[in-house]
């Protein structure tokens, strides 16, 4: 039994109720916590959740990043990127969440959010704006493109990383410890979420480099 569909025409929707329904289907989202920093030497930091990495090499995130809502206004983040041309992305864990939440409410231009809130910072190696010391993984991005999308409310930053900041906590020389990183996830509406059950199943296509690949002898 499959059950009942109700369907909603995409060409209609209005900007309210597509992103209603596109933050309740695209879960879990993981959590871009940028750091930026404006022209007056001011750091921002906001978290951003349509994010992912869209290439390998070399090694690029790619962020969406809104106009205010019923407003023409950029964001702080997305000014300074386009300004600077640098960012940083650090991984929000479930240890930071409380202080990552506060810090996507509304602040003026003039505040900074790391000030505000009392965010420890640390210098980065290749860009200006600093990384947040308690992430885990910080990784320091170079503007590549800007890419407006739809009807002009939505912005595709992307950026190549020119740097990774991997803490031997959740860093063995090889690989990360997604268990041990403790990401936190955005779901719809005010819930966010943790890793839950982990599921194994062997990979039957070779990533780059073949990490966690084996030939499956059911396919020779």
């Amino acid at each position: 039994m499959h059950g009942n569909f109700q369907l909603v025409d995409g060409e209609a929707l209005d900007t309210e109720t597509a992103y209603r329904l596109l933050v309740g289907c695209v879960v879990p989202r993981p959590i871009a916590w940028i750091t930026t920093i404006d022209e007056q030497g001011r750091v921002n930091a906001a978290p951003f959740s349509s994010f992912n990495y869209v290439a390998t090499s070399p090694p690029m995130l790619a962020i969406n990043i809104a106009k205010r809502p019923g407003t023409s206004a950029t964001k702080d983040t997305a000014r300074n990127i386009v300004a600077t041309r640098e960012f940083v992305v650090n991984v929000a864990t479930e240890a930071d969440m409380e202080v990552m939440h506060r810090s996507a409410q509304e602040f003026g231009p003039e505040v900074s959010e790391t000030e505000v809130l009392g965010i420890d910072l640390l210098p980065s190696r290749h860009v200006r704006a600093p990384r947040i010391a308690s992430s885990p993984v910080q990784m320091e991005c170079r503007l590549d493109q800007v890419v407006p999308l739809g009807r002009g409310i939505n912005t595709l930053y992307i950026g190549e990383v020119v740097a990774f900041h991997l803490s031997d906590k959740v860093y063995d020389g090889k690989r990360v410890d997604s268990v041990a990183l403790r990401p936190l996830a955005r779901l719809g509406g005010p819930f966010y979420a943790g890793l839950g059950e982990i599921f194994h199943r062997p990979m039957l296509q070779k990533p780059p480099g073949g990490e966690g690949w084996a030939p499956n002898p059911e396919t020779k």
